[in-house]
């Protein structure tokens, strides 16, 4: 591990330790005050796991794939404004979730979830996660905002889960909200949860146009692999 470790820029090893700490610390800040209590067992177990996740996804990627880190860092220059505006309608529907999973499941019991719901979110959440984890090892393009990479001399990527849909990483996406929601024991942050992913599906329209137009290639592989999200459905 710590020679995959090593592959990643030292400054990129930086952000990733600063990027994570903030996350928890947000996340942290987000549920626990909402809670009104810190002795929110699902809470932390929900935390425990999704760090274990990362922690497990960065030494691969670091082996095969370090140039995901610095492509990942920031929203980069040449992110189509619309996309910029998007994402940052995004980032605090994405917030609410754990903030309205807080709300319900400890403060105020809005619903009740089964124990097979919070399981369920669990293999939507590691799912999602594992499915990320692969685009990103696979595709040095995976970057957080939607641009043409012209200055990484961007082509079609059509390896991994790219044979079977075109936007592997959005429907992996899908399954960590809603995922979230479920494993932190919440129905009513299905709510912010599905209203991010509808907005995705939004998002993967406009960028799936652009990239057809504008990327030599990418049209003929939409040919190919006909679908954005499901096999068989879009």
């Amino acid at each position: 591990m710590e020679a995959d470790l090593n592959r990643i820029d030292t400054a990129d090893r930086r952000y990733l330790i600063k990027s994570l700490s903030i996350t928890a610390l947000v996340m942290v800040l987000l549920m626990f005050p909402a809670a009104g209590t810190l002795a929110w067992a699902k809470g932390w177990i929900f935390l425990a796991v999704s760090f274990a996740s990362f922690l497990i996804a960065i030494p691969i990627l670091a082996r095969v794939n370090p140039e995901i880190f610095p492509a990942r860092r920031r929203i980069q220059q040449g992110t189509r404004q619309w996309d910029r505006i998007l994402l940052g309608v995004l980032f605090p529907i994405m917030g609410a979730i754990p903030l309205v999973a807080a709300l319900d499941s400890v403060r105020f019991h809005w619903s009740a979830l089964p124990t097979w719901g919070v399981a369920l979110g669990y293999v939507l959440y590691l799912a999602g996660f594992g499915l990320a984890t692969y685009a990103e090892a696979v595709n040095k393009f995976f970057e957080p905002g939607v641009r043409l990479q012209f200055d990484r001399e961007h082509h079609v990527i059509d390896t991994g889960p790219y044979r079977v849909v075109r936007h592997p990483g959005y429907i992996a996406a899908s399954g960590l909200l809603i995922g979230t929601a479920l494993a932190l024991g919440s129905l009513w942050a299905l709510a912010p949860a599905i209203f991010v992913c509808l907005l995705l599906i939004g998002r993967t329209i406009a960028e799936d146009r652009m990239l057809r137009r504008e990327l030599s290639g990418y049209d003929a592989y939409a040919q190919r692999v006909r679908f954005k999200w499901l096999p068989g459905l879009w």
